[in-house]
């Protein structure tokens, strides 16, 4: 198993090294940043590891940024992968490159991000890993352009939106713990995420509920509610939320592939899922509920003691699983 100290004992390097981290004891973090023009976006990311070595992408959720991988980026980075974050649209430094472009996030949307940022950075084929809107988009690259995708790690397994499926209600229990998605059909919860104290303490709650386990400090948290701070942010997670439940539209342009995805097309490359047994949104029965969306080479891991942000949480056990799916 992946060990951070044994990474700097073989290499002659530590982990916060290779990520350009500050001093031991304060949060993880990134150096300098990159931006890239791709597709409708200036993405900002960043990027560790060898520039040669076999790509690695990874993607946050929401209410996350890329820091989730401060701590995973440098021990792909120390196996030899070029390790590549993004922030994804409406995040930190990303930014649409006209402000006639709609403030659209459904899903199909922001995997043409992560197709197109691929192009820019000349990438023709990578391992995708992601959690929360990150397995989503990941899951989907790899379903509809499985020759972009080397191999997958999807936190929760087939995330795929279907919009006909959303409209039906869940056991008051799993509803429970979406009150948020609700909020953000109201104009109150849109005020909330235009208010910038509103909307830091609204993300802490969520990620106080949703990771019960982890003890994350003030410095990690604001590190990661500065990308927040993005212009767009609001209207973006708005839009996601708002889309899921079919009270905001998508854009006609992308109708054919949300038809494809709404068919639930089958993952075929090399997958590695992970499940966090403490993260509330974890559907029962140890990945079997999504196992049939799998039809290559394959395995399931159920993480002990770990809420839902994964990569932050058990970050040796999410860097395993992106160096072991490469081996199935």
């Amino acid at each position: 198993m992946i060990d951070r100290r044994t990474f700097g004992k073989v290499l002659g390097v530590t982990a916060a090294s290779l990520a350009g981290l500050g001093n031991p004891g304060e949060p993880a973090t990134f150096g300098t940043l990159k931006q890239v023009r791709a597709g409708l976006l200036d993405i900002g990311y960043a990027e560790v590891g060898p520039a040669h070595g076999s790509v690695v992408i990874c993607l946050h959720g929401w209410p996350y940024d890329i820091h989730s991988f401060a701590e995973v980026a440098p021990l792909l980075a120390a196996r030899g992968h070029r390790v590549i974050v993004p922030y994804l649209r409406g995040h930190g430094t990303t930014h649409f490159l006209s402000s006639r472009t709609a403030r659209n996030a459904q899903q199909s949307a922001i995997a043409l991000d992560i197709v197109a940022l691929m192009d820019a950075l000349r990438i023709e084929k990578a391992v995708l890993a992601g959690f929360d809107w990150g397995s989503r988009t990941a899951d989907i690259i790899a379903a509809l352009w499985p020759q972009r995708c080397r191999a997958l790690v999807s936190v929760s397994g087939y995330l795929v939106t279907n919009l006909e499926a959303n409209l039906e209600p869940l056991s008051p229990r799993a509803e429970y713990a979406w009150w948020y998605q609700y909020y953000f059909a109201t104009e109150r919860g849109r005020k909330a995420m235009r208010d910038r104290t509103k909307r830091r303490e609204l993300t802490r709650l969520v990620w106080e509920t949703v990771s019960p386990t982890w003890k994350f400090d003030n410095a990690t948290f604001e590190r990661t509610a500065a990308a927040f701070d993005n212009p767009d942010y609001a209207a973006i997670v708005i839009h996601n939320y708002r889309w899921r439940l079919s009270l905001a539209d998508g854009e006609r342009r992308y109708d054919a592939l949300e038809r494809r995805l709404a068919a639930r097309p089958v993952i075929k490359v090399p997958t590695v899922t992970l499940d966090a047994d403490r993260d509330p949104f974890t559907a029962p029965g140890d990945g079997s509920s999504y196992r049939d969306m799998f039809t290559g080479p394959y395995d399931h891991r159920t993480l002990r003691g770990i809420g839902h942000n994964v990569p932050q949480e058990a970050p040796a056990a999410f860097a395993q699983a992106v160096v072991d799916v490469t081996r199935l």
